[in-house]
């Protein structure tokens, strides 16, 4: 099986199948992205967790795909990253938190996928590789916007220029990677995000990813705006009721 999509309830886990090809896109797998983000507007779903089956979490896109692509008209071609973009522009507009659980690492379009998500779980020895290069190609799955605002512009350079593989030790020391776990541990330190998501106030965190995406966007007076508008609103809402409440009352809130 290339993927799979798990109900969990307050979470939506999408494991990556097609392990004999390191955990390389396939069809299967936007589709369950692309469910998972629409599943994802239900307001029992709190995240999302992006993983895989195997020991590698994504090993990007299918050289062989790739060199059927060479026969496309160049229009073809652009419709055929347009799909891997669809779900890259999914999974950043979903309202929900989504969390990466990366095993021995995320190359390529792998690395794009992990980049678009919110929080990043790795585990000890994983490697990060903009591979790319390696076939003569460029970065696609916003990977140069993702990783411009993420590492310092050199190492940016250094990754997609040269496909330097970067340690999951060394994207957590820079920030990009929240927690560095033994192997085969990625999958349960996400789930204990997703724990602090299911339990915390689901608009509050829509809003919070509304206004990061807008902060790289925009000029800082419009964020000043958007922040108004969101926080005017927030304030009048049912979860700043519950929030200031249990604030006062010294004990912990209970977001519907």
């Amino acid at each position: 099986m290339s993927a799979r999509l798990e109900d969990a309830g307050d979470r939506l886990i999408i494991w990556n199948g097609n392990t004999d090809k390191r955990g390389a896109l396939s069809p299967e797998l936007y589709a369950c992205i692309l469910q998972a983000c629409e599943l994802a507007k239900e307001r029992r779903v709190r995240s999302i967790i992006l993983t895989s089956d195997g020991p590698f979490f994504c090993a990007g896109g299918n050289l062989n795909v790739l060199i059927s692509r060479r026969e496309m008209p160049e229009e073809d071609r652009r419709a055929a990253i347009d799909s891997l973009h669809d779900v890259i522009r999914a999974m950043r507009g979903a309202p929900v938190p989504i969390v990466a659980a990366v095993e021995g690492g995320a190359a390529g379009a792998g690395l794009s996928l992990a980049m678009a998500c919110d929080v990043i779980v790795a585990a000890e020895g994983a490697k990060f590789v903009a591979s790319y290069v390696k076939a003569g190609l460029v970065p696609d799955g916003g990977l140069t916007a993702h990783l411009a605002r993420a590492v310092p512009r050199q190492l940016t350079m250094e990754m997609c220029l040269l496909a330097q593989p970067v340690p999951a030790e060394r994207m957590h020391s820079l920030g990009v990677v929240s927690a560095v776990t033994p192997q085969g541990g990625a999958m349960d330190v996400a789930r204990t995000f997703a724990d602090r998501f299911a339990a915390g106030p689901r608009d509050a965190h829509g809003a919070i990813r509304r206004l990061v995406a807008s902060a790289y966007e925009g000029t800082e007076a419009e964020q000043l705006a958007i922040e108004r508008d969101e926080m005017a609103h927030a304030i009048g809402a049912p979860e700043a009721a519950e929030g200031i409440a249990a604030f006062l009352e010294k004990r912990s809130p209970k977001y519907g």
